[in-house]
């Protein structure tokens, strides 16, 4: 329903994300290309954004993350990981604690958030990342792999997750990660990933924009081509992805107003707007 994301947009624009506690950061890397929408039967993940490619490649018995749960994650992991500038963090005493951080209900049963939580957040911490960027000049190409993490403990008990653990639950993350992400960090408002965490596609959008934001200067228009590259590998062809594209930045402009988005020829067309966040000197 449209009515309840206006009355969170409202309550956003009153309050700047610093001023409300609610400041976060996700990777650029992670910005510029994205997760799995939806479940990966391969085990081997694939997107492209102009000269740029993420790759993701799985622990063939655990699988990819997917959706909207290892998004919030990511987030959650970049922003704590700036703030307490460590690599090793902890996951909260009880699962409880640690979902009510993510703003997840724990619920059991097989489609309950306890199973999605832990079996994403298990196959986010398994996967290897590569990205790599070809010069469109033909200079030459570069790129980077690297892990979420190096090591990781979910110590909680799923039937009780009010239950203190014996050992603390934690993730250390992978040192080039962690590399990447303190010197490479998008801020965004937390509060507007709450709103829209039911839809991994307009999660995307929501952090993208405000990246883009943060830097055009001038009237751009993207193709749907490239706009489904990016954003669209879920989905079988254009016609299926355009409705759930505008479907998905109406959610994102209802948190984000001051984005001038409209649609050309082509494509969507950009033009130069005030950042969802002001710059921060970190």
């Amino acid at each position: 329903a449209i009515e309840p994301l206006i009355q969170e947009a409202l309550s956003i624009e009153e309050e700047s994300a610093k001023d409300a506690g609610a400041l976060g950061f996700v990777a650029r890397c992670m910005v510029q290309a994205t997760l799995p929408h939806s479940k990966v039967g391969e085990h081997y993940f694939q997107r492209k954004n102009g000269n740029f490619q993420l790759s993701l490649m799985a622990n063939p018995s655990i699988g990819l993350p997917y959706g909207s749960v290892p998004r919030i994650l990511l987030a959650w992991i970049t922003t704590e990981a700036i703030r307490k500038k460590d690599k090793t963090l902890l996951l909260g005493d009880t699962l409880t604690s640690f979902m009510t951080e993510l703003d997840l209900v724990p619920t059991g049963g097989r489609w309950g958030t306890i199973p999605r939580l832990r079996s994403q957040m298990q196959r986010l911490f398994s996967c290897t990342i590569s990205c790599n960027y070809a010069d469109p000049h033909g200079r030459g190409v570069a790129g980077v792999n690297f892990l979420i993490a190096d090591s990781y403990a979910m110590w909680w008990q799923p039937h009780q997750p009010d239950q203190v653990g014996l050992w603390q639950s934690h993730v250390t993350l992978g040192s080039k990660f962690y590399d990447e992400i303190t010197a490479n960090s998008v801020p965004i408002d937390m509060r507007a990933l709450k709103v829209l965490r039911r839809s991994p596609l307009a999660l995307d959008l929501y952090t993208w924009l405000t990246y883009r934001m943060s830097y055009l200067s001038k009237h751009t228009e993207i193709p749907w081509e490239a706009l489904a590259a990016q954003f669209g590998a879920d989905y079988t062809d254009l016609k299926h992805f355009k409705p759930e594209f505008r479907a998905a930045m109406k959610k994102v402009l209802l948190q984000y107003p001051k984005a001038r988005v409209g649609e050309g020829k082509f494509g969507i067309t950009l033009q130069p707007s005030p950042s969802h966040i002001k710059a921060i000197h970190r």
